[in-house]
């Protein structure tokens, strides 16, 4: 039997903060939680990314809904990837019960029921705020890569966008891209052989392919006007609490390429718009990419490296990323490594691959002589995980066996009435409700395209003109030797015939 005297100390030296900070629960030892023992993330380090995985069942989405509900609290925004539908009850309290109130007892402080400042979301034709960007915005590279495109077709494109700006076409949404495209190897293409080089129609069609393989996933709704400020994330509300952002993302878990390219387009953004924050002792938005396996399964290589370097740099903007997913091995090692905090929920071991894998979990944590981590991972109850943190200097925390406290706001959704007097009542909605389809690409080469064609047809119209009123001196010439009866009568096949005959007849 482990002593537990001094694993309180160890936890509460390991777990002390100076700053601020944000409490999971209390560790535990032995399958009973330990006096004084609470786990203490500071928020200084909660721009340092983190992990939250588990089994199906083992309470994931809740750890979620706590982190988020306490950083909120501290007035810190959040953004939350809300794929299975079942987080927009945050804008809610929750409800006390004897369950929960017996988990607080063992925890060691009371439960507060609270409702958050929530702003619902959407990608897609779903109520909620339109998330919406720009082709330009994305700029060729990052399109480039979230279509998988080979380094000949990311030329192409480097070469269509430089051909828009240098003639003043906005690139917005799918519809301007594809017109360029196809402009670029029809109409104009003599106009881009000599000032960029002549353009395959065999890489275009590929190009092609690729923008309708995004279109059926949704893309055409995704890119337009108008584009969403990633300022916008940032909002307080009246008592300093930061907004929860909620993107409902239930109808798109089968659109893997739209969900991808609407995260990196995002986290683009933010990199390239928020400033460098330097060491301010706490972050500026924190984002949960709920069911992260969706985003690294279907990534190319070349998105995988974006991913990766997205995850390295934008933590210096303050801004903190968190991968939910079952296992962690399906996050990619190159953005595991990065990861300061983890928080692991039960894993099963159903297979001898299952048996594997939590070995390798186990791998990741730092080494406990208070627990034997491969077999406390099958052995964790709903509620309760393994947290492995950074404290203030950067050094992991001791790993902890902890009961995480319970949500503070309701954990269910919220009804169609809530729901709807929630979007009523949002300063965002009106903002970004309305499509904007302005003069852009598409508009400006149709237009070039039906005046060239308009003009080639009346030039051809007076060329037939001309050719009528004023025939050629051969056409002339022609016609007088066939107006003379002599003419016509002598070169008549009949004639020519009997002519011929008689010559025959001459030379036997």
């Amino acid at each position: 039997m482990a002593d537990k005297t001094s694993f309180s100390e160890l936890i509460q030296s390991g777990y002390a903060t100076k700053g601020d900070s944000i409490t999971l629960g209390t560790a535990m030892l032995n399958g009973e939680t330990v006096e004084n023992a609470y786990v203490k993330i500071p928020l200084k380090t909660l721009n340092r990314h983190g992990l939250i995985a588990g089994a199906t069942g083992t309470g994931k989405t809740k750890t979620l809904q706590i982190i988020a509900e306490n950083l909120s609290e501290k007035g810190i925004p959040v953004l939350l990837m809300d794929v299975k539908g079942d987080l927009s009850g945050i804008a809610e309290p929750g409800t006390p019960n004897a369950k929960i109130d017996e988990r607080h007892k063992a925890i060691g402080f009371p439960y507060q029921p609270k409702r958050f400042p929530a702003e619902i979301l959407s990608l897609s034709e779903q109520d909620g705020v339109r998330l919406r960007a720009t082709v330009i915005e994305f700029g060729p590279v990052l399109l480039s890569r979230i279509l998988d495109l080979s380094d000949t077709q990311s030329g192409i494109v480097s070469v269509i966008f430089k051909y828009c700006d240098d003639h003043k076409l906005p690139l917005l949404d799918l519809k301007d891209f594809k017109k360029i495209l196809q402009y670029s190897t029809n109409e104009g293409k003599e106009q881009f052989a000599e000032s960029y080089g002549r353009i395959s129609t065999s890489s275009t069609g590929a190009i092609l392919r690729k923008i309708v393989e995004l279109e059926q996933q949704g893309g055409n709704l995704f890119f337009g006007e108008k584009s969403f400020d990633p300022q916008d994330l940032l909002r307080l509300d009246d008592n300093g609490m930061g907004y929860i952002n909620i993107i409902r993302l239930t109808d798109i878990q089968d659109r893997p390429k739209l969900f991808s390219t609407f995260m990196l387009s995002l986290l683009a953004e933010i990199y390239a718009t928020f400033p460098e924050q330097g060491d301010s002792g706490r972050p500026e938005l924190v984002i949960f990419v709920d069911e992260a396996h969706l985003i690294f399964n279907e990534a190319s290589k070349a998105l995988l490296n974006q991913i990766e370097s997205i995850v390295k740099l934008i933590r210096s903007k303050g801004v903190g990323l968190y991968f939910v997913t079952q296992n962690p091995t399906d996050v990619p090692d190159a953005v595991l490594s990065q990861l300061g905090l983890k928080i692991q929920h039960a894993l099963r071991a159903f297979t001898a691959k299952d048996r594997k894998a939590i070995k390798l979990t186990a791998e990741n944590y730092p080494v406990s002589s208070y627990y034997k981590t491969d077999e406390v991972l099958t052995a964790l109850g709903i509620g309760e995980a393994l947290v492995s943190a950074l404290n203030e200097k950067g050094i992991p925390t001791p790993l902890a066996h902890t009961m995480l406290r319970a949500p503070m706001s309701r954990m269910d959704i919220l009804s169609d009435d809530e729901l709807k007097g929630l979007l009523q009542n949002s300063s965002l909605v009106p903002k970004y409700h309305q499509t904007i389809d302005r003069e852009s690409a598409y508009e400006i080469l149709t237009r070039k395209i039906e005046e060239a064609n308009t003009q080639e047809a009346k030039e051809k119209s007076q060329k037939e003109t001309a050719s009528k009123q004023y025939p050629t001196s051969r056409t002339t010439s022609r016609s007088r030797k066939t107006a003379n009866p002599w003419i016509k009568t002598f070169s008549s096949p009949t004639v020519i015939r009997s002519v011929l005959g008689i010559l025959g007849k001459m030379m036997k």
